[in-house]
């Protein structure tokens, strides 16, 4: 059996809202890295509630997106954004000072896409998603401004 060749897969999609603003930080060489925390929730009827009341469910992961895609995610998101971010699953571990092992599982994100409206609330239109490459990709969805916009 150990020819067997089981395809090996780290593929994260997860969709929710900021818990905290993106804490952007710089590395040595000047690389940007953005922490956010994102909340995703699952509503549910539990079998075992005979009441059939809908339940609730929030699963809390931190997400970690580095370069101009780091950079990005400072630039337009802030608690309470919705975002759909692609990455996988990273692992990492350090040693405190005062000696003790930590370790933590998050996502590392490929390509964080903003759900909020662009352009609401009167600051700098959002754009559609930003990927690792740190490219922005603008989606336009056909909106065209109407004849209350016009100025005569």
């Amino acid at each position: 059996m150990s020819d067997l060749k089981i395809p090996q897969v780290n593929r994260i999609l997860i969709a929710g809202r900021l818990t905290r603003d993106p804490e952007v930080r710089y590395t040595q060489a000047g690389t940007a890295v953005a922490t956010i925390g994102v909340a995703s929730s699952r509503s549910f009827k539990d079998p075992k509630d005979p009441s059939g009341a809908w339940k609730e469910e929030t699963c809390f992961v931190n997400v970690v997106a580095w370069a101009q895609l780091a950079e990005r995610c400072g630039d337009f998101l802030k608690k309470g954004s919705a975002v759909f971010v692609e990455g996988r699953l990273q692992s990492r571990s350090w040693e405190t000072e005062d000696g003790s092992r930590r370790s933590v599982i998050e996502i590392r994100a490929d390509r964080v896409q903003f759900l909020d409206k662009r352009g609401s609330g009167g600051g700098e239109a959002q754009p559609a998603f930003a990927r690792s490459s740190g490219e922005v990709v603008e989606e336009d969805a056909g909106a065209s401004s109407g004849d209350d916009d016009l100025p005569f």
